[in-house]
């Protein structure tokens, strides 16, 4: 069981630590920008002002 468990807690590392790289790659490239400028038009667009 404690096998088991200290696996889990490896893969769960490894999991974060590859979201945490893709997030860092993407910010670097730019993409926070153009996914913020989307996020407004969509709110603007739902309350009707866009």
């Amino acid at each position: 069981m404690h096998l088991l468990n200290q696996k889990r807690t490896i893969l769960q590392f490894l999991f974060l630590l590859v979201s945490i790289l893709m997030i860092a790659y993407g910010v670097g490239r730019g993409e926070m920008e153009i996914v913020w400028n989307k996020a407004i038009n969509i709110c603007l667009e739902c309350i009707g002002l866009g």
